[in-house]
């Protein structure tokens, strides 16, 4: 049994557009962990007392400012993966080996021009430099190596949403 305890809580969102593909971000050059693997789906960190749903709809507004969206399903279970261990210290002082994630997957409903990765919501930090609606499948050889577990298992749980 993984005791949860050493892994940061987080909420991942899968933004599916109507045509089936999903919103993918790639991580600004100063964040990029792994050239050819900077792309990833929306995430972030669930503040103390905040469900997991609010912290969803919230990291979404921030890292993207869309707020057009209806829920579509979320994951049954919590998804785990542990990063290398510079990663860890940089990031959290060693307080955590890894996250633990709540996904859920949205409808995105508005235009793509309400997409602005450039000027995020409320004030927070850019955490992107491009973006694009990809197909579902593609997105676990995208992603940083340590994250792509967790990516397999998030298209498995939500790969009737897509295209």
């Amino acid at each position: 049994m993984i005791d949860l305890s050493k892994y940061r809580p987080c909420v991942g969102i899968m933004l599916v557009n109507r045509a089936g593909l999903v919103f993918i971000g790639r991580r600004k050059k100063q964040r990029r962990a792994a050239l050819g693997h900077e792309w990833q789906m929306p995430q972030g960190g669930i503040d103390p007392g905040e469900d997991p749903f609010a912290a969803a709809r919230r990291e979404l507004h921030e890292e993207t400012n869309v707020s057009s969206i209806s829920l579509l399903a979320e994951a049954p279970d919590w998804y785990t993966y542990e990063v290398p261990k510079e990663f860890a210290k940089a990031s959290w002082k060693g307080r955590y080996c890894g996250q633990k994630q709540k996904w859920f997957a949205f409808r995105f409903e508005g235009v793509d021009s309400e997409i602005d990765i450039s000027a995020p919501a409320e004030g927070a930090h850019a955490e992107f430099d491009a973006w694009r609606w990809e197909r579902m499948e593609k997105l676990p050889e995208l992603v940083i190596p340590f994250k792509r577990s967790v990516y397999e298992r998030v298209i498995a749980t939500f790969r009737h949403l897509g295209a």
